[in-house]
């Protein structure tokens, strides 16, 4: 029959309201077509329950289940995060290079895209969820389930790795020449 849920946790409307933000938090760490199929596992075992109401919002609940299954991909994420960074360059030889090419400069640098697949997964899992989902501290701790206290030591960690990897350039800083 149906999964037990719990009373208060309406899923369509849970669905309706953030399934397309996973996928893109999803397509973003991963590919489109694992977004494809991850997003909707996440909902999937949403339904099978787990959620406690007294642990607050349940955005942070349905990132903190997506970066479990991202973590199961993590092998191909790290692969994905290397291709990127050589992408970036290799000189375009077709249409489809060239296209790549501009979306991936465009996103991320050769450089940063390769930091990112040298963090260690926790370090990464909380710098993806700040940058990508927009997470607060506190949402990330929710998230993933460690205590704020290690979101912040590992964002400090992962932000000096990758400012050291970016030749010790805050990327959030914008030029003011010119």
């Amino acid at each position: 029959m149906n999964a037990p849920t719990h009373p208060a946790l309406d899923l369509d409307q849970i669905f309706d309201t953030y399934f397309s933000e996973i996928h893109r938090y999803i397509a973003r760490r991963l590919s489109r077509d694992d977004a494809d199929d991850l997003a909707g596992e996440v909902f999937l075992v949403a339904a099978q329950g787990g959620y406690e109401p007294s642990r607050g919002d349940v955005k942070p609940w349905l990132y903190g289940i997506a970066t479990k299954l991202i973590a199961r991909h993590h092998r191909s994420e790290v692969r994905r995060w290397r291709a990127l960074s050589r992408t970036v360059e290799r000189e375009a030889h077709s249409h489809e290079d060239t296209t790549l090419a501009r979306v991936t400069a465009g996103a991320l640098t050769g450089r940063l895209a390769g930091a990112l697949a040298r963090l260690n997964r926790g370090d990464r899992d909380v710098v993806l969820l700040v940058a990508l989902g927009g997470f607060t501290h506190q949402e990330v701790a929710t998230a993933l389930e460690i205590p704020y206290g290690t979101v912040a030591s590992r964002l400090s960690r992962a932000r000096k790795h990758l400012r050291s990897a970016l030749g010790d350039v805050n990327p959030l800083e914008r030029s003011h020449d010119g």
